[in-house]
């Protein structure tokens, strides 16, 4: 049976994914995008929303994927559910030799171009209170969600540059913020420790770590545990923010793409072009620095402008050319 075609395969949804097929559908490159595990992305356990331009009262973070869907099906993206579970990139790519993809590891596919926009999943402690209260109060971005605490107590755990980065930025907007380290020193640079140890709202728990998140619907405290002396304390906060990392969702392209050391993949400055020719990548799986749904949202637009330019070089190549006088020898004396 031979494998359907496609012009220009998005792989994910979320910012990236959608915005990526909204341009890809205008430029009339007919893009089949697959949803992936967890269609929409991340926002879809995002409660609200309040910082994406052009919702000036906020959005529900899976309403905003609802539009971002239903805008690019109206330019007439074909969005499929499934999740794609293996690829083989043509290091030289041409017109006879296209990228393979498999869907649910059965469908194969064949396509011109491809676009990634698989995201990256936060590491969680892996405490039920912490999947149960996720969106009500536990949340992985403090840049995101930080906003929804303001002049209330909050919780930040982590000891790497990121969480010295939130808690400094929660520190501005939080009456008081509790950094939970596990050991007695953190990893963060130099400077980003003296910058968190210089807020006096910010109070260190060394040698801490966390034994449950409380409340019912919402966030109401956090049980903390001293590893060196035993002793548990209850944390009067309404906000608990986990900082411990994020994974990208790469692992599957491990052995075509260039990858950094964390697994996000590298792209070329300025664009998104990987170090295949015709494989693209935005959003989450290739940031490792904003990491936020507007940016998502603008490499989204770059692959897809990129995608294009890509596809219509590839077009001249499969354009047969027209023979010159010399090719053909025309006007050349007939030796008998």
């Amino acid at each position: 049976m031979t494998p359907e075609h496609i012009h220009c395969l998005i792989i994910g949804s979320g910012p990236a994914g959608y915005t990526a097929a909204i341009y890809a559908s205008r430029a009339n490159l007919k893009p089949v995008l697959y949803q992936g595990g967890q269609p929409g992305g991340q926002l879809t356990i995002t409660n609200d929303v309040e910082n994406f331009p052009g919702y000036p009262e906020g959005v529900q973070g899976p309403q905003m994927m609802q539009d971002l869907e239903q805008q690019a099906r109206r330019f007439g993206t074909d969005v499929r559910y499934g999740l794609v579970t293996k690829v083989q990139f043509e290091p030289n790519p041409g017109p006879d030799r296209p990228h393979r993809v498999w869907v649910d590891e059965e469908t194969e596919l064949t396509a011109d171009s491809v676009i990634i926009s698989t995201g990256a999943s936060a590491k969680w402690l892996g405490l039920p209170s912490e999947m149960r209260l996720n969106g009500h109060g536990v949340s992985a971005c403090a840049v995101c969600d930080g906003f929804f605490f303001r002049k209330q107590d909050v919780a930040i755990v982590g000891a790497g540059d990121t969480a010295a980065e939130e808690a400094s930025y929660l520190s501005n907007i939080c009456r008081k913020v509790y950094m939970i380290v596990r050991r007695g020193e953190m990893r963060a640079s130099r400077f980003m420790q003296q910058r968190v140890i210089a807020k006096e709202n910010i109070e260190i728990l060394w040698h801490s770590e966390t034994i449950e998140i409380l409340g019912d619907e919402a966030v109401t405290g956090a049980l903390i545990k001293n590893t060196k002396t035993g002793e548990e304390r209850v944390l009067d906060v309404t906000g608990f923010f986990v900082a411990i990392g994020h994974k990208p969702n790469t692992d599957l392209f491990r052995d075509y793409l260039d990858l950094d050391d964390h697994g996000y993949i590298l792209t070329e400055k300025g664009s998104t072009r990987t170090n295949v020719p015709g494989v693209f990548a935005c959003g989450d799986a290739q940031d490792n620095v904003y990491r936020q749904a507007i940016t998502a949202a603008g490499t989204g637009c770059m692959a897809a402008l990129d995608a294009e330019r890509y596809l219509v070089t590839l077009e001249m190549q499969s354009v047969p050319t027209t023979p010159s006088i010399e090719e053909v020898g025309v006007g050349e004396p007939v030796v008998s």
